[in-house]
């Protein structure tokens, strides 16, 4: 109800169906009062001493074919120019709005989602009939847009009448129409909001923006992973994508809270590096299976522990106890599967009641890999990865594995390393930049640094956390 009351107090500006010229009608009326003002200014003192009473038109005559009326004018399309260029140059998310509007009008209108009649139209004697009719509109729907802090909203009314069904399902004609990102499309009281990310790509942030705390890491100005809620990320993409990248970026915001890290990469590559700088970085296949079945042991030793906790409190989780949260970083997932063979079926197994009680006990799970094959990620264990990310180029078939096989997305590739897509949990997907990394950045020493103030302050013991002994 408090919603319904806040989009009845501003929905935006209606769209109109005259609002098909916008962009023309506006800068013409604006070019022509410039240009009448600053002609206006050149004759004001003409214009206050002239004799209405006895001026004629030979006198206007006269004082139009002087060089002083040609110099003012050109001077006049001088200034409309210059300020039509300032403010196309200064102010061009303005001038990106009208073209919103018009173009939304123009949807409306090129098919059809309005009512009309047709109605006799006034010949050129009036009192004479006219057999002439011309299309008068009776009802134009009810679309409002409105641009606030990079996101746009668009409110629509359901009437129930016979485009319902096409104004319910905008988001890809929006998309696509506006270039814009589709972030939530909410059902509200006889209207359905859609909100849209504008200018994605100036969402993007840099990597010591990457701020995790209170359960949830910033991604992008308006993409958060909030993991206390959404516990568990799905990451998918193929070579030079960016995916490793992403992830060295994770371990370096998580480095900052109190988070215990555990880094597996069964292929030896970039994350195992990090062995040198930090602790719990496992590259072998049984240091890999060691640490997966100690990591579900500890889930279930918190998860019993915090029952006996003096604070526990039914629906609370661990961040209410101040416990750390611990995270498992899987790079190719995949690989490790294939790696154990028949022997796959049991971590399959432990990895399953990871995400399914993780959450509470703040285990959570971060898996990466190339394509997320139902072969590994089965018995509903890929819809427990709430968060998902596909990074760089993957075929339709990919993205039908990670985000559904019904989900209407038009998906494109851009030629830039760590773009992608995301979906927050909402079941809309959006638009998707990586934090940028500056050329040069050395990962190695920069979590060197964290693991090393890390170590130098441990967390305290959660046994005794407990109050038992």
């Amino acid at each position: 109800m408090k919603g319904g009351n806040k989009i009845l107090k501003y929905k935006g500006k209606r769209i109109r169906a005259n609002d098909k010229q916008l962009v023309y009608r506006f800068f013409s009326v604006s070019l022509v009062i410039l240009f009448s003002c600053t002609m206006v200014s050149f004759y004001l003192r003409s214009i206050l001493t002239i004799d209405w009473k006895t001026a004629t038109i030979s006198d206007f005559s006269n004082q139009i074919q002087t060089i002083y009326f040609l110099g003012s004018v050109i001077t006049a399309l001088f200034v409309c120019l210059i300020a039509g260029g300032l403010y196309y140059r200064y102010r061009i998310d303005s001038v990106k709005q009208l073209h919103h509007r018009q173009k939304l009008a123009r949807m409306v209108l090129e098919n059809g989602w309005y009512e009309s009649e047709q109605i006799q139209s006034d010949g050129f004697f009036k009192d004479l009939p006219s057999s002439k009719t011309k299309e008068r509109i009776s009802h134009f729907p009810k679309i409002y847009y409105h641009l606030k802090d990079g996101i746009i909203h668009i409110n629509v009314e359901i009437t129930m009448g016979k485009y319902q069904d096409q104004l319910l399902q905008l988001e890809k004609k929006l998309e696509t129409g506006l270039y814009c990102e589709l972030v939530d499309k909410e059902l509200r009281d006889s209207y359905i909001e859609y909100t849209l990310l504008y200018d994605t790509i100036a969402s993007r942030i840099t990597i010591d923006e990457a701020v995790a705390g209170a359960g949830r890491l910033k991604l992008m100005e308006s993409v958060y992973w909030e993991y206390d809620s959404l516990p568990h990320m799905l990451i998918a993409g193929g070579t030079g994508g960016g995916k490793s990248y992403f992830i060295l970026t994770l371990i370096f915001a998580l480095l900052h809270t109190n988070a215990r890290l555990y880094v597996l990469d069964p292929k030896n590559s970039d994350l195992a590096d990090l062995e040198t700088v930090m602790d719990n970085v496992y590259y072998r296949k049984d240091d890999m299976l060691k640490c997966i079945n100690q990591f579900y042991k500890d889930m279930i030793a918190r998860s019993e522990a915090m029952k006996q906790h003096p604070n526990y409190k039914t629906g609370e989780n661990y961040a209410y106890l101040g416990l750390p949260a611990n995270f498992l970083i899987f790079d190719e997932y995949v690989a490790f599967m294939d790696m154990l063979g028949r022997d796959s079926a049991e971590v399959i197994n432990k990895l399953k009641q990871i995400v399914m009680l993780g959450r509470q006990a703040g285990f959570f799970l971060i898996l990466a890999c190339q394509r997320p094959d139902a072969k590994y990620l089965g018995d509903g264990i890929r819809d427990q990865f709430n968060f998902r990310i596909a990074l760089g180029r993957m075929s339709e078939l990919g993205y039908g594995m990670m985000f559904g096989s019904d989900v209407q997305k038009q998906f494109f590739l851009k030629p830039i390393k760590g773009h992608g897509y995301v979906d927050t949990g909402t079941s809309v997907i959006s638009e998707f930049y990586t934090p940028l990394v500056p050329k040069g950045y050395d990962f190695l020493e920069e979590i060197g640094k964290l693991s090393n103030k890390t170590l130098t302050d441990p967390v305290a013991d959660e046994v005794k956390a407990t109050g038992s002994d």
